[in-house]
């Protein structure tokens, strides 16, 4: 998954415009793009999305935050629907990563749906304390997918008047930025990098996501469907590099033990391979 389309969970209109954007996963939203007065109506609705007849798309569903005293009602609405995944937004460590495994077992285990189908995405950076844990999720749970960073609530933790400026992300939502990549690369599941926020200017977003993928984030939140292009765009690896990939593996071949390889009067080591593979896999959107 490259992109993954944030969606109102209350908008039936918005949700079929975004079923044919081309974006890899939607995340259907019950919290942030939703009025306190509306959340039912939205559980509703996100059932109601989750029965259609599924594409190629991967369908997520954010719920709200453990400290609202919504995510339990929100996980009983939509489970029995089969979301491919549980983004958790406002996380603070891998305890509650794990706090909604454990959600997630039991409620599978009721719905009748095969352990373990369930992905976690956890948005680890939206409050001042989930910056001093984001070393700490490697083995929190087998259904940890990836990490994703935030900096709009993240603003507003500190006290802030802004997270931009006319030269980009200011110096703290940087940190949390890589703080974010670090610790998933750490925890071995996917970085995804922010939002753009810059609606109409499209070039600014594929460059907000072509630097994103050059720093190591495979993925990218996407908050309306005509970025979903720009982004996918910029998270497919380029004909030369998909070439220098194959030359890579097929050089390796089988050959487990093979420490490094001669390619064009370079050495190649086994960090290289792990490069070429990673490229490789990019190239399915799932």
């Amino acid at each position: 998954m490259r992109s993954l389309l944030f969606v109102p969970g209350d908008s039936a209109r918005k949700f079929a415009r975004a079923s044919e954007c081309g974006a890899d996963a939607l995340i259907l939203d019950l919290e942030d793009s939703v009025a306190r007065d509306a959340k039912e109506t939205a559980r509703r609705e996100t059932a109601t999305m989750l029965q259609a007849p599924r594409g190629p798309q991967k369908l997520l569903v954010r719920i709200n935050a453990f400290d609202t005293g919504l995510s339990a009602v929100d996980l009983a609405a939509v489970m029995p629907h089969r979301p491919d995944g549980i983004v958790l937004p406002k996380c603070d460590g891998p305890a509650q990563v794990q706090r909604l495994a454990h959600m997630l077992d039991a409620l599978e285990a009721a719905c009748g749906i095969e352990a373990g189908r369930t992905l976690i995405l956890a948005i680890v950076t939206e409050t001042t304390a989930s910056l001093f844990t984001l070393g700490g999720y490697r083995g929190c749970s087998e259904r940890l997918w990836g990490m994703m960073w935030g900096a709009e609530d993240l603003a507003a933790s500190f006290g802030a008047t802004s997270n931009r400026d006319a030269h980009g992300v200011l110096p703290p939502y940087q940190l949390a930025r890589n703080l974010c990549l670090a610790g998933a690369a750490a925890a071995g599941v996917v970085a995804v990098d922010t939002v753009a926020t810059a609606i109409d200017d499209l070039a600014a977003v594929e460059q907000e996501a072509r630097d994103a993928r050059r720093d190591g984030f495979m993925a990218k939140g996407v908050i309306h469907p005509k970025h979903v292009g720009p982004v996918n765009l910029a998270f497919r690896p380029s004909e030369q590099e998909i070439a220098w990939a194959r030359r890579i593996t097929e050089a390796f071949g089988n050959q487990a033990d093979l420490g490094v390889v001669k390619i064009d009067g370079q050495m190649i080591d086994k960090p290289h391979l792990r490069a070429a593979e990673r490229i490789l896999a990019s190239l399915s959107p799932s």
